[in-house]
């Protein structure tokens, strides 16, 4: 994983998220055993990402992405429960090896930013290994292109609660989009903004806990 001071050269960060199936995701052994023909199923159901771009004051938003995206399997009902996607919404949307040339040209170079970045990179790993563009075993998104503001946060305060509902409280973000559901574009810009609120805590110390207008464009 990427730490704050090895992004210093870098001009263009993207926050990315993903709303998913709720189901598991098959491992590497389990699809070599399954039988032949078989397809496994897609785990991603919507994308969301914020690029954000270094300015001489700091960091200010750019251009989003997102998309639904098709799985071609079932959605579990307690996933459903969180981000109100239902299966019947999906049919006439893309499936991921259509969407993911578009995916790729918006991410480009840039340094990933997620929260509880592990789930963000197996998403899309096995997306990508289900589209056949990598195999089974290798890694499309590897850790060392990711920052976590999880983890970030975590090192800043120690034994705080980390969902992205807690971080947002505790860095007096808005997060009243998020009451009725969640959504992955939506979450990517609130990953974002907890990105650049940390970051100026980081720079001011853990005591600067006063809340601040943000308006990053």
């Amino acid at each position: 994983m990427i730490d704050l001071d090895a992004l210093k050269p870098h001009q263009r960060l993207v926050a990315i998220d993903a709303e998913t199936t709720g189901n598991p995701i098959m491992t590497a052994a389990q699809i070599r055993k399954a039988p032949k023909g078989f397809r496994p199923p897609g785990i991603m159901i919507e994308i969301g990402c914020v690029e954000l771009l270094r300015t001489d004051e700091g960091w200010r938003k750019g251009e989003t992405w997102q998309t639904r995206i098709n799985p071609d399997g079932p959605i579990h009902p307690q996933a459903i429960k969180i981000h109100g996607i239902k299966p019947a919404e999906l049919k006439s949307a893309p499936r991921f090896p259509d969407i993911v040339q578009d995916l790729l040209r918006y991410l480009g170079e840039s340094p990933l930013l997620a929260h509880a970045y592990r789930n963000e990179k197996q998403f899309l790993d096995y997306e990508m290994a289900r589209a056949k563009l990598i195999s089974w075993d290798e890694e499309a998104f590897p850790e060392a292109r990711f920052i976590c503001t999880q983890e970030i946060y975590a090192n800043l305060y120690p034994g705080a609660p980390k969902s992205l509902n807690a971080v947002s409280d505790r860095l007096w973000l808005d997060r009243s989009e998020r009451f009725a559901f969640h959504g992955a574009l939506l979450d990517a810009d609130l990953t974002a903004d907890a990105f650049v609120e940390l970051e100026r805590r980081l720079a001011a110390g853990p005591e600067s806990e006063q809340p601040r207008s943000m308006d990053l464009g």
